[in-house]
């Protein structure tokens, strides 16, 4: 069986590379990465932090996730990077997305943090969701 976790990540990636308003506001080509390539121009969008936990009744079996992108962005102020968070909220808070080998149950934003990060000129937005999947 495979991991319910990449699949969701990979039904997720897939979904934010699909939307023609994320691709314009990041550059217009679809610059969503798990591993971000040397050299990546801003704005773009990477998968942060995943989690896993058995969310199994006692008849059936379970996963709960959370999964956190990062907008990254360069331009001055917050203003994109919470322009390019709303757009995955929109995008993907209760979407029906297929997954290879397990069931999504539901799909929910739960937060979005926007910071400034250390370097003084980079910016950073964490968009959170939750999951439930089962298995098929």
């Amino acid at each position: 069986m495979n991991s319910a976790s990449l699949a969701l990540q990979t039904a997720l990636v897939g979904a934010v590379a699909a939307n023609a308003d994320i691709t314009t506001a990041t550059g217009g080509s679809p610059r969503v990465f798990d591993d971000i390539p040397p050299a990546t121009p801003y704005p773009y969008i990477s998968v942060g932090h995943t989690l896993e936990r058995d969310w199994s009744t006692g008849t059936e079996d379970g996963r709960e996730h959370t999964v956190t992108l990062h907008v990254w962005s360069r331009a001055p102020g917050r203003r994109q990077v919470h322009e390019i968070a709303a757009l995955l909220r929109a995008t993907l808070h209760q979407a029906d997305l297929l997954l290879t080998g397990h069931r999504l149950v539901n799909l929910r934003h739960e937060f979005t943090e926007a910071r400034r990060e250390p370097d003084g000129e980079t910016y950073r937005a964490l968009v959170r969701f939750r999951a439930v999947t089962e298995p098929l």
